[in-house]
């Protein structure tokens, strides 16, 4: 029976010691993923700020401008890209709608990004665009990697079109997370002009023939949860300039935008909530399951041994329990 016990306990301790690494290098790399019809929206606002007024084409303090930023997934454009690619894609069309003090529309940057649910990395596919422009991505948008390691990343800068190294600076502590931080400067670069305008009647093409061009600076800065991936914060200190203005303005350059966008607080919280329910489920498969799996092995493993042992001792060979020994019988010889 012993023997019995310990056959069947040594089964599981295989059993589960098989489990751990297949969870975490097999099952991991596969159920983590992006779901294909994610939505989010994010606020950014930059208090105070310098914006060009284009009716007087003068730049202007404001007290506030405002960005709201929303990721909406293209389940059917996924589905159509998986069928070519052979791999789980995910479809973001983006959107960069600036806000004036007024509430009337600065500019708006669309956008479609492709990539694989997994990996985070570039998918190139028809509809990869910036504002109606082709692109082709390199490197990370949005999001980093799941298990995001130390070190840089290339990162794709929509208004440039272009990617450049963004670099780790450090781990530091956000909100109770610990995330690590990364920044990258994008220096003076001269960009296209948005097609979507704030004054009717003035277009990309119209500003082109006065000779205007469009240039942009920024430092982006993002805290990423390095389980997930995902930024928990982000902020850039971003400025953007009209030049080439003289022979229109009597001046050179134009101050397009100037300010130091955040996340306002009440979205950082949001997503700083959504990030740890994520988390939860990525470590139970690339950490808390696996370790316990091998814990719960060796367990298993040695209890099988002691009743293995228990089960090989040799039992001494003692008759039934009489009870005391009386002593001799006395015998009764006849007479």
């Amino acid at each position: 029976m012993r023997r019995r016990a310990s056959l069947v306990l040594l089964a599981f301790a295989v059993f589960f010691l098989a489990m751990a690494p297949t969870l975490r290098w097999y099952a991991f790399p596969r159920l983590a993923k992006i779901p294909p019809n994610q939505y989010q929206e994010t606020v950014l606002e930059a208090k105070p700020a310098t914006l060009l007024n284009y009716t007087t084409f003068k730049s202007e303090k404001v007290e506030k401008l405002t960005i709201v930023q929303t990721l909406k997934g293209d389940v059917e454009a996924s589905k159509r890209i998986e069928r070519d690619a052979g791999r789980d894609v995910v479809v973001w069309d983006a959107l960069s709608y600036v806000i004036g003090p007024d509430g009337k529309m600065v500019s708006k940057v669309p956008e479609r990004y492709i990539f694989d649910a997994h990996t985070q990395d570039p998918v190139h596919a028809t509809g990869e665009s910036v504002d109606g422009d082709q692109v082709r991505r390199e490197g990370i948008e949005f999001k980093w990697p799941f298990l995001t390691e130390k070190r840089d990343y290339q990162y794709f800068d929509a208004q440039t079109r272009t990617s450049a190294p963004i670099h780790y600076q450090g781990t530091r502590t956000f909100h109770g997370l610990d995330v690590y931080y990364f920044e990258q400067t994008i220096p003076w670069t001269k960009v296209p002009m948005p097609k979507s305008m704030p004054v009717k009647g003035i277009t990309p093409e119209v500003l082109a023939k006065t000779g205007l061009t469009r240039w942009y600076t920024t430092k982006r800065m993002f805290w990423v949860d390095p389980v997930t991936g995902a930024p928990v914060n982000g902020e850039e200190i971003h400025k953007e300039e009209l030049r080439g203005a003289r022979a229109l303005m009597g001046q050179d350059t134009l101050t397009v935008f100037e300010g130091h966008v955040k996340m306002r607080d009440d979205y950082i919280a949001y997503v700083v909530d959504m990030v740890k329910s994520n988390r939860l489920m990525v470590l139970m498969l690339v950490s808390y399951l696996p370790w316990s799996f091998t814990l719960l092995a060796l367990v298993l493993l040695a209890l099988s041994l002691w009743l293995e042992a228990r089960s090989r001792r040799p039992v001494t060979a003692t008759g039934p329990d009489r009870g005391p020994d009386p002593g001799p019988v006395p015998v009764t010889v006849p007479v």
